[in-house]
């Protein structure tokens, strides 16, 4: 009996030692738009491709990259609803709750795990699926320290310098594994942010198609439109 017969059961280990809706759910990732992130010395910034299927949508109310506390955002790629109920439901609820109980803003470390735990409770429970998306959480720490996480659908979590998720994620993460450097800036950093971007972007990319946020002196702040297009204008 091959691991086929396993693939409908997110409980049960197949006989090769895989839990085979969670592959599934990081196909789901690996088709959706791509998303990246990069920490510097002095801030991080994530940005993603947010094109979309029609012209028609209004494209003020779609949104990727999302504020949860005053010190962190996240991004992602995979099925756009899983995202609004992670976010929503749960990682602000957390960092609400952990404001009331400390009186103060949650370290994005605390708010990563709480999020992967959650992440992790759906592939071992009956009669849920998986989240079919993979987050890149950007933040600061409670000393302010920069940092860039990523989870995955299993629960897994890591700190990264630079990485990227989604569709053309391997050539991403190979333009940025050539471009980034340990002294590099914030400002450096959106600039290179745009061009891996810009490197597997189908179409043209404009200040309307992509998101950018970034966190700058220990607060996270989605960037403007207009803000959007002024470093495409310089990178071009």
């Amino acid at each position: 009996m091959g691991d086929s017969a396993y693939s409908f059961s997110l409980t049960t280990f197949s006989r090769t030692g895989k839990l085979l809706q969670i592959e599934y759910a990081l196909n789901a990732v690996a088709n959706g738009r791509t998303s990246l992130g990069i920490c510097t010395k002095d801030g991080v910034v994530i940005a993603t491709d947010k094109k979309l299927s029609s012209p028609l949508v209004d494209v003020n109310h779609v949104h990727k990259v999302e504020l949860v506390t005053p010190s962190c955002g996240f991004v992602y790629s995979g099925v756009g609803p899983d995202y609004r109920v992670l976010v929503i439901r749960k990682a602000r609820k957390s960092s609400q709750s952990y404001s009331l109980q400390y009186g103060e803003v949650q370290p994005v470390s605390q708010l990563v795990k709480e999020t992967a735990s959650v992440m992790q409770e759906y592939t071992q429970s009956g009669g849920v699926r998986p989240f079919g998306i993979s987050l890149l959480v950007a933040g600061a720490d409670g000393d302010g320290t920069p940092r860039l996480y990523q989870v995955d659908p299993s629960g897994a979590y890591f700190g990264w310098k630079a990485t990227a998720i989604g569709k053309n994620y391997v050539n991403a993460k190979s333009f940025l594994e050539k471009r980034y450097q340990e002294d590099m800036e914030l400002e450096d950093a959106i600039h290179t942010a745009l061009l891996t971007l810009r490197e597997g972007f189908e179409g043209e990319m404009n200040c309307d198609n992509i998101e950018v946020g970034v966190v700058r002196g220990g607060k996270f702040s989605v960037l403007t439109p207009a803000q959007i297009q002024d470093y495409l204008d310089e990178a071009n």
